[in-house]
């Protein structure tokens, strides 16, 4: 395999770097421009010594040294811990790159232990989730995952999966032996209706895993001077968007986040909702209109009236009305009560949890977490549902199990037990260049 090379820490001035290098000739390579021999017989080895260049000493670094397989890629790999300046990190890896090395693509270390059964696929996506994590708790479910967790309480349901469909294949096939036990229409009933049940609690976990992980979208909706923008500022809790007496002050979406119980809370800021002459207020209305379809939660902000025509353009997505400014104007009844301006904000706080279900204590579960592990969760439920209906249908055993076989794909390709190939260009083009 040939070797890699990518600097593994951020592209940002700091006490230490990490270059990362990973392939068949990378002992040969990094010896060619570091002072210290290494030992070719040990598993591991940390040495401290000089990159140089010929006669030229680039900087003092610690290197470390891992033999195949005992490597995070399973291959012959190599770390360099220099310091911290971009100008050393480039240096030394144009001097890699001088000896035969060639940059590493996006996530193709994690694809590497993925390609040589170092990590499944589940714990793969978890590196980059673990990068990615924007709360404590979407942290921990990373972790969870990358530790094999995940994989672990998943696996008994699939060999569940696998032991059905060999014996009903072995039925088939050898319907001669009387040794062999029979799949009748009972047995295959009970078998699917168990691994059902034992599914279901993986598909709630993961829906609610991915809340955590990736939040969700709430939009500030309302008239021009309702306070959207300081009420953005007072909920993320600093002075990020424009804030004036100016009516069409904000003409583009201006985004904030902040976490709330655990769920991180993605805001958007949008143009006042009124008519207008005026061609980039008229755009920025537009993109008002856009934002609330991909909502999950509207805050429309009023000063003293409610709009029934603003509310009948929501397309049934779920809204609290916000009376901002509640210290000078009078509310409506049904309206939650806020000062913005004084960061007076926990009764929308509490309104916001009710309205996204948002718990006071997450429990943390072992859970898959992101859009393609749920679909498949979701392929693999359906495969077992039509299962239940070609066995109710008097359908012939090898037809019912044409339905299991695709159940039984779905298992195999979350776990990217499948062509690790074409997985592996698709899932890790996502990642950071030194993972």
């Amino acid at each position: 395999m040939e070797t890699i090379v990518a600097l593994a820490s951020g592209q940002i001035k700091s006490a230490l770097s990490i270059i990362r290098l990973s392939g068949d000739d990378v002992f040969d390579i990094v010896q060619k421009i570091f002072t210290k021999r290494f030992d070719l017989k040990k598993k591991k080895e940390l040495l401290f010594g000089y990159i140089v260049d010929k006669e030229k000493t680039i900087d003092q670094v610690v290197l470390l040294k891992y033999l195949s397989p005992h490597s995070f890629t399973g291959e012959n790999a190599i770390e360099i811990i220099c310091h911290g300046s971009m100008l050393i990190a480039r240096e030394i890896i144009d001097l890699c790159l001088k000896h035969g090395a060639r940059l590493a693509h996006n996530g193709e270390f994690s694809s590497r232990a993925y390609l040589n059964n170092k990590i499944d696929l589940i714990q793969a996506e978890a590196i980059n989730d673990l990068i990615n994590a924007l709360s404590k708790e979407s942290q921990e479910i990373a972790l969870s995952a990358l530790k094999g967790e995940v994989s672990k309480e998943f696996y008994p349901l699939k060999t569940a999966l696998a032991d059905l469909l060999s014996n009903i294949e072995v039925n088939i096939d050898f319907p001669e032996y009387q040794d062999i036990e029979e799949v009748n229409r009972e047995k295959i009933i009970a078998v699917v209706t168990k691994i059902k049940a034992d599914l279901r609690p993986f598909l709630l976990n993961a829906k609610e895993a991915i809340k955590i992980k990736d939040g969700v979208n709430v939009a500030l909706v309302g008239k021009p001077n309702v306070g959207k923008s300081s009420l953005l500022n007072a909920l993320i809790n600093e002075d990020k968007a424009i804030v004036t007496d100016i009516e069409g002050t904000t003409r583009d979406i201006v985004e904030g986040t902040f976490v709330l119980n655990g769920i991180p809370i993605h805001l958007f800021d949008t143009a006042g909702l009124r008519e207008t002459n005026n061609l980039v207020e008229k755009i920025g209305i537009d993109k008002t209109n856009e934002t609330i379809k991909k909502a999950d939660l509207i805050l429309y902000i009023v000063d003293e009236e409610v709009d029934q025509k603003i509310i009948s353009s929501f397309y049934d997505v779920p809204y609290i009305i916000v009376h901002n400014k509640a210290d000078i104007f009078h509310s409506s009844r049904d309206a939650v009560k806020t000062i913005a301006s004084k960061k007076e904000i926990s009764s929308l706080l509490e309104a916001m949890k009710a309205k996204l279900n948002i718990q006071e204590e997450i429990e943390i579960k072992p859970s898959f977490n992101n859009a393609r592990q749920l679909g498949l969760l979701g392929k693999l439920d359906k495969a077992l549902s039509d299962t239940l209906i070609d066995v109710e249908n008097n359908l012939s055993i090898d037809l019912v199990a044409i339905s299991l076989m695709e159940g039984y794909n779905a298992a195999i390709e979350l776990l990217g037990e499948g062509n690790k190939n074409d997985l592996s260009e698709e899932i890790f083009s996502r990642f950071c260049v030194g993972k």
